[in-house]
């Protein structure tokens, strides 16, 4: 598995990360979307990263296999408000079926992390719905702060609670 930091987006790598992303709300993940998730609108999401992420207002992380396919994604939202410029936000940690259980959102996460510290940021906040995404996120060191009931839908339908989390990194001190 090799991890890359990702400067543009081009239409091959929408398209690739829209498989991902259709592939993680067809498996259930609440990540912003309803089913059904067209693919016009799973790449208009992409394509519509493209100009923060050229500007460097956000990374975006790829896993990619021996093969070089896309197995998993993950954000780090480095633009925050001018009173918040020591903090980052984690966005989108997504795997595809076919890449679980493989350490990719491990390895994802732990890039991003290295990311922020280079960045400056050595706060990062994220929330989760996924029971799998907190137990990665606990074992990552990640602590969490409380949870806010009835925050969203599945993607099938029915309410789901988030889970907030933060990391210090970088040798910072909250």
């Amino acid at each position: 598995m090799h991890i890359q930091r990702l400067a543009e987006l081009d239409d091959a790598l929408c398209a690739q990360l829209a498989d991902i992303l259709i592939d993680c709300v067809e498996g259930g993940a609440s990540v912003s979307f309803m089913l059904p998730l067209s693919r016009d609108r799973a790449l208009g999401f992409w394509q519509g990263l493209r100009a923060s992420i050229a500007a460097g207002e956000r990374a975006l992380l790829v896993a990619r296999d021996e093969h070089g396919q896309l197995l998993g994604t993950v954000q780090l939202i480095l633009a925050q408000p001018e009173n918040q410029p020591h903090r980052a936000d984690i966005a989108k940690l997504l795997v595809h079926r076919r890449g679980r259980r493989m350490g990719v959102g491990r390895a994802l996460m732990e890039a991003a992390e290295r990311e922020a510290v280079e960045a400056g940021k050595g706060l990062l906040v994220l929330d989760t719905a996924g029971g799998d995404a907190e137990r990665l996120y606990q074992r990552l060191g990640w602590q969490a702060v409380g949870q806010i009931p009835a925050y969203a839908l599945w993607p099938a339908g029915g309410l789901c609670a988030t889970t907030v989390f933060y990391k210090c990194v970088g040798g910072f001190s909250a």
